[in-house]
């Protein structure tokens, strides 16, 4: 070891490592890669973690709607039996074209009609007063908007038990009330117009406070604006409800009415608990699509003509949609015409 201005050295002869200054050019080259693979591993990430937050949705989707919305287009083009749904036999078209003398799909083709223009008609008109409504400043306003969502919480099983003992012949409150004003009783379920009127008080009475939400909503969303300048014009307040608030609801209204029709062609829970069979009453007065396509399918046995049914009401949907669809454009460009 050397004293003064002489280097030191250690006893093995080695420079002591320095502790300080720049790194040596290996550690630079790791620190490169390891970042690289970060970089890497962080845009990967951010690339795929979207599809992989979504896919559960899809992966539900393909196993309980998509597959079976092609099977049972699949099995729509077959003889299949609920005995033995393995055994497909090829009919083509047939289950279809023996649709169109099908007196029975017709039959329930109609009462889908019927139900549906005497449920939904009624309830979005009951639903636009509840809305106008509420949509002025009351007392207890949000206690009413919780009441109107009632219904609508409520079982179809549970609603539809309490409508048929309202509903009852003998021993019906209906009926007693009727009695009250000298009116005879009404077999409710045995008539047709009758027990389609009883059906759709049931959809009427769960859907309206629903739809008049949606209203709601919908009206408060209009400018204060166009009701003052109502107003300083001289407006009262009916005319301001047609002259304004209804131009303004113009796409809410063709909304509700393309859901509500969409759900009165899948009608379903509230005949056939209202009825206790398939059958749709004893004349299938009021049995719908949906209750004749369960009743092929579950008590006839004959699967292929029951998925006929269903895919014949899907391309119904599919129509009404695009009636809908024709009808929305055109008021849009009737708006897009009066505000040029």
């Amino acid at each position: 070891m050397r004293c003064g201005s002489h280097d030191y050295r250690s006893r093995s002869g080695r420079a002591p490592v320095s502790t300080g200054g720049a790194a040596p050019p290996g550690d630079d080259a790791k620190e490169q890669r390891r970042a690289a693979r970060r970089s890497r591993r962080y845009q990967r990430d951010t690339k795929w973690s979207p599809y992989g937050f979504i896919a559960p949705f899809f992966v539900f989707f393909a196993a309980f709607g998509l597959f079976p919305l092609l099977y049972t287009g699949w099995s729509a083009l077959h003889r299949v039996s609920l005995h033995n749904p393995n055994e497909l036999e090829w009919v083509g078209f047939q289950n279809f074209t023996r649709l169109w003398q099908d007196e029975f799909f017709w039959n329930a083709l109609g009462n889908t009609f019927t139900i549906g223009v005497i449920s939904t008609v009624p309830q979005l008109l009951m639903a636009l007063g509840i809305a106008h409504l509420l949509n002025y400043k009351l007392r207890g306003s949000m206690m009413f908007r919780v009441a109107m969502l009632t219904p609508y919480a409520t079982s179809i099983a549970a609603a539809t038990l309490v409508f048929a003992m309202l509903y009852g012949r003998d021993y019906g409150l209906i009926n007693w009330a009727l009695g009250l004003v000298g009116i005879d009783p009404v077999s409710w379920e045995a008539g047709s117009w009758s027990s389609q009127f009883a059906v759709s008080t049931i959809v009427i009475w769960r859907w309206t406070g629903y739809n008049a939400l949606i209203y709601l909503a919908a009206m408060q969303a209009v400018p204060h604006d166009l009701y003052e300048s109502a107003s300083l014009d001289g407006a009262s307040r009916w005319q301001q409800f047609i002259h304004v608030t209804i131009p303004s609801l113009r796409p809410t209204i063709i909304f509700t009415i393309v859901v509500s029709t969409i759900g009165a062609t899948q009608l379903f829970g509230e005949p056939l608990l209202f009825a206790g069979s398939p059958a749709g009453g004893s004349q299938s007065q009021y049995q719908t699509l949906g209750l004749y396509m369960y009743q092929m399918g579950w008590f006839n046995f004959h699967l292929g003509r029951a998925a006929a049914i269903a895919w014949t009401m899907f391309l119904l949907l599919i129509i009404i949609g695009l009636v809908y669809w024709a009808i929305m454009r055109w008021v849009n460009r009737d708006n897009a015409g009066k505000e040029a």
